[in-house]
């Protein structure tokens, strides 16, 4: 079992996951939505947005901090290498 924090104050969980493959979808889909935000102009922030994926016993196994550039389209912040090769997981 997984835990997604954003560690921005305050700190708050946003979701568990099953697997690290989903933790990561799930740290993916939040930046998309703090891009999607800084692009609408509803929630901005120059220090970015901090995430932690935490374990069973809330030791931080990833921490990532991710600031939206408006001036593009989002791009994943998950590499093909993470997300694994095998589609069945």
């Amino acid at each position: 079992m997984f835990e997604i924090w954003e560690t921005s104050e305050p700190a708050r969980l946003i979701s568990d996951a099953g697997s690290l493959k989903v933790a990561l979808e799930k740290v993916d889909t939040m930046c998309r939505l703090r891009h999607d935000q800084a692009v609408a102009h509803i929630e901005e922030t120059s220090e970015g947005y901090h995430f932690e994926i935490r374990d069973q016993d809330g030791r931080a196994l990833a921490r990532l901090t991710y600031v939206p550039d408006t001036s593009r389209d989002y791009q994943s912040v998950v590499v093909e290498e993470l997300r694994g090769n095998d589609s069945s997981h």
